[in-house]
């Protein structure tokens, strides 16, 4: 139980905040990446340490009357002071505080200004949000607004404030709250935060949902732990429900960065059979992994998916097709794929002729690699930077740049001269 004691003090000036450089350690170890607006910001101001002199100003200290005629301990002594911001702030303080959208609540401004303006030492975090649901009295509405500047801030307090959000009566906390902070933690990596809110999760009986086992997955996949991936999407299939695509498509992947495209590829044909479509992210990370590995059935199959998919392959997928011809030495195929390419009416990219001339080097096929030239070359295809890098690579390894410049000038020349209308 808190009583709340108002005391006014006289005077002319507003609080103002004195900073100090001096190490701490908080308790949100990681300044966290959320958005694009003034990260370098918050990530200097969590090196300084502050303290408030407060002059002419409301101030709202709690107290836990049940702790009243007892020996004062210093750990009892929980009163906390509820100041507004001076102008004695950094001029990124400002700024940062000017930014606020212009159609937030006075309470969320209140409470924003008190964040960026925070600096952890006698008081925490927690003790600055209990200040404020106590006297503002905000609504879940104020809480998601707050916790979406915060995100938009990239401000390391992001988490913790979003965490201790969760216990409060107010934010009336639902199973996607825990489910975002997992998606938040799993995709900084940072698995025993993501696990240890699951755990949260689960003892204050909530129970786990396919959204958020399916989060799970995408992070353990992220982290490439194929094993925990595993054994949550099982445990989506055990809630009795049919999986969506987004859950499907997380263990795909899974498979696919523990380099089993096999295996990724067994669940997409499951996925047809279920008339449930994979979205064309999950198709070319398949095509791409058979593509480095240099399998060309696996990745003409994905290939050959792609279109029954409805999706229309670009000059990039056919690059990765034409990529696993070459890597498997099958220059001829690689050719075919090309050609296949033209009569689609792709514009082949220059990738794309580079990766064909890297085949024929790789057979030694100088030959068929001068016609292929010459045919890029009568159909006004021109010779990029990467595909001129492998061809003077190839040349000079065979000691015969010179000779190669002489034969191709001599047979550019045949070439006008056979166009040569007869008189």
């Amino acid at each position: 139980m808190f009583l709340i004691v108002m005391m006014v003090t006289s005077g002319c000036n507003l609080a103002s905040c004195s900073y100090t450089t001096y190490p701490f350690t908080n308790k949100q170890n990681y300044p966290q990446p959320w958005g694009n607006r003034n990260s370098l910001l918050f990530r200097k101001q969590s090196e300084k340490l502050c303290y408030c002199k407060v002059n002419n100003q409301s101030e709202i200290a709690f107290t836990n009357a049940e702790e009243r005629g007892k020996p004062e301990k210093n750990e009892d002594k929980r009163r906390f002071k509820w100041v507004e911001i001076g102008p004695e702030i950094t001029e990124e303080q400002k700024q940062a505080i000017i930014k606020l959208p212009f159609k937030m609540t006075k309470r969320c401004k209140a409470l924003m200004k008190q964040i960026i303006c925070f600096c952890p030492g006698e008081w925490s975090l927690a003790d600055l949000l209990t200040a404020w649901v106590k006297v503002m009295k905000p609504r879940r509405t104020d809480w998601l607004a707050v916790l979406k500047e915060l995100k938009i801030m990239e401000h390391p307090f992001y988490f913790e404030v979003a965490e201790l959000a969760l216990l409060e009566e107010s934010f009336e906390a639902n199973i996607l709250d825990y489910t975002k902070i997992i998606h938040g933690y799993g995709k900084q990596n940072r698995l025993q935060e993501a696990e240890n809110i699951l755990v949260t999760m689960k003892r204050r009986d909530f129970i786990c949902d396919q959204v958020t086992l399916t989060t799970m997955v995408h992070m353990y996949s992220m982290a490439g732990n194929l094993k925990l991936a595993e054994e949550n999407f099982e445990e989506i299939k055990l809630l009795g429900q049919q999986l969506d695509k987004r859950s499907y498509g997380s263990m795909i992947m899974a498979y696919i960065r523990a380099g089993m495209p096999e295996q990724g590829e067994v669940l997409l044909r499951e996925m047809d059979s279920l008339e449930i479509y994979a979205g064309s992210e999950v198709y070319k990370a398949l095509l791409r992994a058979y593509s480095m590995l240099g399998d060309t059935k696996g990745s003409q199959r994905v290939f050959d998916a792609i279109q029954l998919a409805g999706i229309s392959p670009d000059a990039r997928l056919c690059g990765l097709l034409i990529n696993a011809y070459q890597v498997a030495g099958q220059s001829e195929k690689a050719r075919i794929a090309f050609e296949n390419m033209r009569r689609a009416g792709l514009e082949p990219s220059d990738k794309c002729v580079a990766l064909v001339l890297a085949a024929y080097e790789k057979q030694n096929k100088l030959n068929k690699a001068l016609d292929f030239l010459m045919a890029l070359e009568r159909d006004g295809i021109v010779v990029g930077k990467e595909a001129s890098g492998i061809l003077a690579q190839w040349f000079r390894k065979l000691g015969v740049i010179e000779q190669v410049e002489l034969v191709l000038r001599e047979f550019a020349a045949k070439e006008t001269y056979a166009e040569i209308p007869t008189p």
